[in-house]
């Protein structure tokens, strides 16, 4: 695709927020204003929660763009990640509610560290109950910087049903599906709107001394000269622009379109803020794979450089294809060029993050690594004669979704899905039903218990069986002691004078260390040692294998009176909360059998908390479940073993 008729690369936006606010709405919203046909659900309130980037390309006012509409559930958080890392500008989308305001906190945090530019569009304005000014006043909480409100709403009663433009001090009336109406500005306003429009102008006069000297001069500041200040302030991360809508109705649609028309930088300024050097070679980076039927393989990726043209050489694979979703449908293109985000086809062996260019191997650039998983299923097929199959999708699974992670533990014989969380690894075997044909059962993970023994124990083991022929013959005694937690296993030889002959006592260490595998509860007996004292044999009717065998009945005897005890695994559990939750979490770790080590702020995190326990590994399983549950979905952990504890509870 060319470059546009006033000369610019595409450009492309992000809409990012919490689940419900209103994404998917506003996607097709935007779409829709653009001329671009979208199908949107007869009921709204029925529609499927997005659970992947969608992708949509438009054309507005003569600009070509992408929009990526991003999941909104923290389950799903590494693909909005990715999103982001590719994009010009993003929208933050909420509700206007002080009461949800927490939930954009970790966007506003990801997007300032970040460096990318994004505006704020409160969306169902028409929903609002309360000020403007207090959502504000929750939201700047959480922000990095200055929010400056754009627009004021006009009401109506107390329902929203236009707003006045502050920098261009116009008004207008919001009508439903279309344009708003240019309108007068209602003269009851005119005192509130020129507060409004002095803070706005204070605001952006922090960071601009020309504009500061009219302020103090008091001359009134062109709306060309605010225009300016404000995409130079939003662009360096000194301010966010707080614009007002409803989607579902169309209202303010067009004038973010407007907005992001002006304040959103070209393709070439956000690949120098990536720091990408313009003069080398063409460069694109793929931020999501996906498996599609017909059309095999695509690799989402974003032309950072140069052009790219159907059939080169992309990562040592010859591309096959290039596409763009116009007009809502996959269509293929000739060639993909700088500020594209398209599919690339059949790049086997290119990995999700992965920069490729048609010239040598470029320097990876930098791409968000996934969270560490928060939740776990183990699976197995219904049918055993598709597990070879579930192994091959499993591994495009994991391409596709870099936030999924798949586990053989020996321990428990079980295959384990690890993700982020219930929602997410339903998803996963939803996903192999679907498009695999893989009927899975999914069940909690077992837990890796341990035994020990408490006591040290002398057992003595004599094996003598005559059935023809050569015999057995082979008479062991051995100490059975226990060591310190983590110390393993161990094994002494103390014989003297001969009475185990050396060639059959490897045989009895081995023999000991395999009688670990499988204590008296039917788990493996981890930190004892166990010595060789004495024994007996014969020259004829003696081996390694009646030496194993004697030294196993040894073993299991003396293993069962050496006051056996259960252990299981302990974790040290992290927990991050806003901090009107940390005594939740607290008391739900507790409840866990939970020892809380202690609490403090999380760095980095204004209002914020993190909680630190050590946790039984048999009370994770739902943990994020019921902590999400508990604090409007933003709790998170990380968590890592650390010991081996003695239990009571009953596996």
């Amino acid at each position: 695709m060319a470059g546009t008729a006033n000369g610019r690369s595409p450009r492309s936006v992000a809409l990012v927020g919490p689940y419900s606010s209103g994404k998917s709405t506003l996607f097709e919203a935007l779409l829709e204003a653009a001329g671009a046909p979208v199908k949107r659900p007869a009921d709204p309130r029925n529609r499927p929660m997005t659970t992947e980037i969608r992708l949509g390309h438009a054309s507005y006012l003569g600009d070509d763009w992408t929009i990526l509409d991003c999941p909104g559930s923290i389950e799903f958080a590494h693909q909005t990640s990715a999103a982001l890392a590719m994009v010009d500008i993003a929208v933050v989308v909420c509700e206007p509610s002080t009461a949800k305001a927490p939930m954009v906190a970790p966007l506003l945090k990801t997007l300032k560290e970040e460096g990318v530019p994004h505006i704020v569009f409160i969306n169902k304005i028409d929903t609002l109950e309360g000020s403007v000014a207090d959502i504000l006043a929750a939201l700047q909480g959480y922000a990095g910087c200055p929010l400056v409100l754009r627009q004021m709403p006009i009401f109506e009663g107390e329902t929203v049903t236009g707003y006045v433009d502050l920098m261009s001090e116009r008004a207008y009336h919001y009508r439903k599906g279309q344009a708003s109406e240019l309108m007068q500005i209602p003269p009851e306003m005119l005192a509130e709107e020129q507060e409004a429009l002095g803070r706005l102008v204070e605001t952006l006069a922090d960071h601009d001394d020309a504009l500061l000297e009219k302020v103090l001069e008091d001359i009134k500041p062109t709306p060309d000269e605010l225009y300016r200040d404000m995409r130079k302030d939003l662009l360096d991360g000194t301010i966010i622009e707080v614009l007002l809508g409803a989607a579902d109705s169309s209202a303010g649609v067009r004038r973010l379109w407007k907005a992001l028309r002006h304040e959103t930088p070209d393709a070439a300024e956000t690949a120098e803020r990536k720091g990408i050097d313009l003069s080398g070679p063409a460069l694109a980076q793929v931020f999501r794979t996906v498996y599609a039927g017909h059309t095999g393989k695509l690799s989402y990726a974003r032309m950072w450089n140069g052009t790219i043209t159907d059939g080169a050489q992309l990562g040592g694979t010859r591309l096959g294809g290039i596409y763009r979703y116009a007009n809502g449908e996959l269509s293929k293109v000739p060639e993909a060029r700088q500020g594209d985000i398209v599919a690339l086809g059949r790049l086997d062996g290119v990995p999700t993050g992965a920069t490729v260019s048609p010239g040598a191997t470029p320097e990876a650039l930098p791409f968000p690594e996934a969270s560490p998983p928060v939740y776990a299923l183990a699976v197995k097929t219904t049918d055993r004669k598709d597990d070879v199959k579930l192994s091959g999708a499993l591994q495009r699974l994991t391409e596709e979704d870099p936030s999924l992670f798949i586990t053989q533990d020996q321990e428990t014989s079980e295959t384990v899905l690890h993700g982020q969380g219930e929602m997410h690894l339903q998803t996963t075997v939803d996903h192999l039903a679907r498009d695999y044909g893989l009927k899975l059962a999914t069940h909690k993970p077992g837990v890796a218990y341990k035994e020990t023994i408490r006591k040290a124990v002398h057992e003595h083991g004599r094996l003598k069986r005559q059935t023809g022929g050569h015999g057995q013959f082979a008479d062991v005694k051995i100490d059975i002691a226990p060591r310190h937690r983590g110390e393993g296993f161990e094994f002494i030889d103390k014989i003297v004078g001969g009475a185990v002959p050396r060639n059959f006592i490897p045989a009895v260490g081995e023999a000991a260390e395999e009688a670990t595998k499988k204590g008296p509860f039917g788990y493996p007996v981890v930190d004892l040692s166990v010595t060789l004292v004495d024994g007996g044999f014969h020259s004829v009717d003696s081996s390694d294998m009646a030496f194993k065998t004697a030294t196993q009945l040894a073993m299991k005897e003396g293993l069962a009176k050496a006051e056996p005890v259960l252990l299981e695994p302990i974790h040290h559990v992290t927990v991050y909360v806003p901090n009107d939750f940390t005594a939740r979490a607290q008391r739900l770790l507790t409840g866990r059998r939970g020892q809380i080590l202690g609490y403090s702020e999380r760095e980095g995190w204004p209002g914020w908390d993190e909680v630190v326990a050590l946790v039984p590994e048999a009370e994770m399983h739902d943990l994020i479940i019921e902590l999400r549950s508990q604090t409007l979905g933003l709790g998170t952990f990380r968590k890592r073993f650390d010991h081996l504890a003695e239990t009571r509870a009953v596996p």
